[in-house]
């Protein structure tokens, strides 16, 4: 539909003379006039101080970026643009690098908005009635507003589309056993020719938390869908060995380039995770997301070629994303082959809580003394790599060893005791 949208954008930048931009209710770049004018904006235009820069620096950059800020669009939403029912004009503000007011277009459709049309008023549009108990709106803003509303038609087609995918792929994925084939042949009639080449599923946790509403409530929100994502949908808890409550997980479904390549996958992953949804619901209380990284985490699968085995490739997705949770180093973005230990570690049930020879060290009174034990683990068993590690000397790490073993029980010059802490340590962290 993107020559749809360029079509549409067009007709409202010649009816107004002024430049367009097309963007949905999440700030993503869909569409935009030509600005004239001169050169573009760069960095050292700003640097330089300059009063009168060529072009907005904020459109600049959404149309390089293909998406606003989180500040850009905290900023405008202030001026209530999602509640919005016709245009609203919004000033310069110099401060927030909106050099250029601008007047915008609520997209809607059947009540519910679903995006943005922005104009650039660098002064002629300043005369522009927009409408209201003063009288109706000038006829050209008018006629801006009708295709707008096509505009809107097209966007809300596009999301039921969007939706439709996303449940086909929710079925597939944990559905019951017999919608399963429904769902794949439905999903490969829909996404034809793609449905047979390498694909890869990416995980986002935690997402859309709640309090406990069944996931049915977090259908209805609009999903982001970066370039090569197939569908997408939220999956309510987060799988057989996640603890139960109110987290849940986004699954995107990802076209890759070659079956060894998981590039556009992790790339579809860190899009994700840098949407305002993903860092609104990772901060939410209740998310989960206690590790002060910020965020969300994400996995991916192992390449799949077709929809056969997706259902499986699931499991391995979510646990990338939490073993990216548990552990700093494989963050935020963590592929299936790379968690090592973590991916035996994912498969068991959160419920059975950690092994009693180990729960007294994991009391947070005890955190120096198991993230010391983790590291001599980690090691090898090698005192002076562990020392130099952590930082401390080997006397010192010695006396913390042998509290771990009073604590627990455990013999680490056993090789089993061993074998048993650090798996212990290492599940924790799930």
């Amino acid at each position: 539909m993107l020559d749809d949208y360029q079509q549409l954008v067009d007709e409202i930048s010649a009816a107004l003379g002024a430049p367009a931009t097309l963007e949905n209710r999440d700030f993503g770049l869909i569409a935009f006039g030509a600005q004239d004018g001169g050169r573009d904006l760069d960095e050292s235009d700003e640097a330089d101080g300059a009063d009168e820069p060529a072009l907005d620096p904020v459109r600049t950059r959404s149309i390089l970026r293909r998406r606003s800020t989180a500040a850009v669009r905290a900023w405008f939403e202030g001026f209530g643009i999602a509640r919005a029912q016709a245009p609203l004009r919004i000033p310069p503000d110099p401060g927030a690098g909106v050099f250029m007011g601008r007047i915008c277009l609520p997209v809607r459709h059947r009540g519910v908005v679903h995006g943005y049309v922005w104009l650039l008023d660098d002064g002629h549009l300043s005369d522009l009635e927009l409408g209201g108990p003063a009288g109706p709106p000038d006829p050209r803003l008018a006629r801006a507003m009708e295709t707008a509303a096509r505009i809107g038609a097209l966007l809300a087609a596009e999301a039921r589309a969007d939706e439709e995918l996303g449940r086909m792929l929710r079925d597939l994925l944990i559905g019951e056993p017999g919608g399963r084939d429904a769902a794949r042949t439905a999903l490969r009639a829909a996404l034809r020719g793609a449905a047979d080449g390498p694909l890869a599923l990416v995980a986002v946790t935690p997402w859309a938390p709640g309090d406990g509403a069944d996931a049915v409530d977090y259908r209805s929100a609009r999903l982001p869908s970066p370039p090569g994502v197939a569908a997408v949908c939220v999956l309510a808890g987060a799988g057989p060995a996640v603890p139960a409550g109110p987290m849940a997980s986004l699954a995107a479904l990802v076209r890759l380039r070659a079956s060894t390549a998981l590039d556009p996958a992790r790339t579809a992953a860190e899009r994700l995770l840098r949407s305002p949804e993903a860092a609104a619901r990772a901060a939410a209380p209740g998310s989960g997301a206690g590790t002060g990284r910020g965020g969300g985490f994400a996995g991916v699968s192992e390449p799949r070629r077709g929809l056969d085995d997706l259902p499986a490739a699931w499991p391995e997705a979510l646990a990338a994303a939490r073993a990216a949770r548990a552990d700093p180093r494989l963050g935020p973005v963590a592929e299936w082959s790379a968690i090592g230990p973590y991916r035996l570690l994912a498969a068991l049930p959160a419920r059975a809580g950690p092994d009693p020879a180990v729960r007294a060290l994991l009391e947070p009174s005890h955190a120096e003394l198991a993230r010391t034990a983790e590291a001599f683990l980690d090691c090898a068993g090698q005192a002076s790599r562990t020392a130099q590690a952590l930082g401390i000397h080997r006397q010192t790490l010695y006396y913390r060893l042998s509290r771990v073993e009073q604590l627990t029980g455990l013999d680490l010059d056993a090789g089993e005791d061993r074998l048993l802490l650090h798996m212990a340590l290492k599940s924790a962290r799930l």
